[in-house]
């Protein structure tokens, strides 16, 4: 476990390796359902919050020659995001910029999208009037978030339910809103958008390829991560307890017959 509990500055969940190989594996088709209809050849899109930058490359695949830009507060990040799209072989522009301060002119994007990005805001509602700012008129913000608190498993373990608990302490700690894909609706009416369609949708993991992954990933986070240390320092869990945390994340991970599923709201706003 990692020394000197104290919260790192940024994103609750930093940048460990287990993070960024659990983002990495975000496409449009399992984390933008909603914004599928949408993209076409052509079409200028900005990529909010992109991070490791695996959504990002997968939009520039789908509307090429479209420009795509995806902003992040962390240059660290982008260069893992560069990679993702030098791997797919697609052109991605990629700038450091404040989500309440796009550099952008007004108008300059058909789409603007974001995912699991306002969840960790304290200004969710500025980030959705910039957005709205530069998006052209007639243009789509689209927008997907967690719902942490409609976490479901089986095997329905205290652990886990102890873990979700003190994430969402710790998220509410950092100035977020673990449970921001209820607020969107809301969110994207006072920040001025007339015409708001909402949805949802639910990552479910129940296969022992998917449980090593999700499982592995988030025993990793919680016990050896940036994400341990917020823990702590929000005294959301003390040291034997982030312990048990993970041992019931190896547990469910190892368990023949476990089932896990995770609510997302989805809104999809017109310009």
């Amino acid at each position: 476990m990692p020394p000197n509990p104290a919260p790192e500055a940024g994103y609750v969940h930093g940048y460990a390796p287990a993070v960024r190989a659990s983002h990495g594996r975000r496409t449009v088709a399992n984390s933008a359902p909603h914004l599928l209809p949408h993209l076409a050849p052509g079409t200028t899109v900005l990529d909010l919050g992109c991070g490791v930058g695996s959504i990002t490359a997968d939009l520039a695949a789908r509307v090429a020659p479209g420009r795509v830009v995806g902003v992040d507060v962390s240059a660290e990040v982008l260069a893992t995001a560069r990679a993702a799209a030098d791997e797919r072989g697609v052109a991605v522009e990629l700038v450091v910029a404040d989500a309440l301060a796009l550099p952008f002119a007004d108008g300059e994007f058909d789409v603007v999208h974001a995912h699991q990005v306002l969840q960790h805001l304290p200004d969710p509602v500025g980030a959705l009037r910039e957005a709205r700012r530069v998006t052209r008129p007639g243009g789509i913000v689209a927008v997907r978030d967690a719902v942490y608190a409609s976490i479901h498993a089986w095997p329905d373990l205290p652990g886990l339910h102890a873990w979700r608990e003190a994430y969402r302490r710790t998220a509410r700690a950092a100035g977020g809103d673990p449970d921001a894909g209820a607020r969107l609706t809301g969110w994207a009416r006072e920040a001025g958008f007339g015409d708001v369609t909402a949805s949802a949708s639910v990552w479910s993991f129940g296969t022992p390829e998917d449980r090593a992954w999700w499982g592995g990933t988030w025993a990793e986070r919680t016990g050896a991560s940036g994400l341990t240390r917020r823990l702590l320092a929000a005294g959301a869990a003390d040291e034997e307890g982030v312990r048990a945390m993970v041992r019931a994340w190896r547990e469910w991970t190892a368990h023949p017959d476990g089932w896990m599923a995770i609510t997302h709201g989805e809104v999809l706003c017109r310009a």
